[in-house]
């Protein structure tokens, strides 16, 4: 744990510890060059790593084999053949939050959900499994604050806790079908290029989205085929996930202090500053204004 202990003394890394054997670990490159992380992690543990900005590169002995990852994706390891210590290279200017939890810790988060996921199951603990995934707009929301949070002590703890088993949910709400190794849809490479093209065209134009039948279309797929797809690969619906990513924009766009509640409204494409203020707070318990406020105290 040298190199982990180094780096949290130079403010690079923030632990915090959850409970024996899970713990979570922020990473913030500030500087101009590559930083490597380094911790010792054994074959009973799951990772979990979210980059929310920035890119990152996992190096895995012995053979120095290397996995990419990007903003707004996640990385799961889990090998129960050999041990994955941590060795991550993150580019400067880059954020990434990493979830790391004994797998008798996790099985027992999710006990009576073991057989919906895949890597609990009994037929699968002999196996490894590597996957990478998109993160969701609602999933993003939940990584800002526990990147950004400004409490001390317990509540640190305790709040951080309650956001990592918020952000577990959401990464684990997925049918069954959707897995890779069950879903015929998923295996068509094609499908899949077609379901993130539609993803982009959304965020492209979230103001005057293309409805679901234009926008099938668009991408050459059915109708039926796109919802089955992006629910499939994203974990939701295509309204509610635009929803949520048109929240998350205007979050951000809130906490810069440069705009008002209408500019804000009419970028994610309210033309009424009440239906704005309606949808931010069936998002986040509370009205725009009051989310600024907040933000420049």
């Amino acid at each position: 744990m040298e190199d982990l202990a180094k780096n949290i003394a130079e403010g690079l890394v923030e632990r915090i510890d959850l409970e024996t054997d899970f713990y979570v670990l922020k990473t913030t490159n500030q500087r101009i060059e590559n930083q490597t992380i380094r911790a010792e992690v054994d074959r009973t543990f799951v990772q979990f790593h979210f980059c929310i900005k920035g890119n990152g590169e996992f190096v895995f002995p012995p053979n120095g084999y290397r996995m990419p990852i990007s903003e707004e994706q996640s990385l799961l390891l889990y090998n129960t053949q050999k041990d994955l210590p941590l060795e991550l290279i993150v580019t400067p200017k880059s954020t990434i939050i990493s979830i790391v939890v004994s797998i008798k810790n996790f099985h027992a988060l999710f006990s009576k959900e073991a057989n919906f996921i895949h890597f609990l199951r009994e037929d699968n603990t002999q196996k490894k499994f590597y996957s990478n995934e998109a993160i969701s707009p609602a999933s993003m929301v939940v990584l800002s604050q526990i990147n950004q949070y400004s409490m001390h002590g317990a509540l640190k703890e305790l709040y951080t806790k309650g956001k990592v088993y918020e952000l577990m949910s959401l990464y684990f709400n997925t049918s069954e079908e959707a897995d890779m190794d069950h879903c015929p849809f998923l295996v068509d490479e094609e499908n899949v290029v077609k379901i993130k093209k539609a993803k982009e065209i959304i965020m492209a134009r979230m103001a005057e989205p293309p409805t679901l039948s234009e926008l099938a279309m668009e991408v050459g797929l059915s109708l039926k085929k796109l919802k089955a797809g992006f629910k499939q690969i994203y974990g939701d619906s295509v309204f509610h996930f635009l929803f949520d990513y048109k929240m998350e924009y205007a979050r951000r766009m809130l906490e810069t202090g440069k705009y008002n509640v209408n500019e804000v409204g009419l970028k994610v494409g309210y033309s009424t500053a009440s239906h704005f203020i309606a949808a931010f707070k069936k998002k986040y318990g509370t009205t725009p204004k009051k989310y600024s406020s907040s933000q420049l105290n």
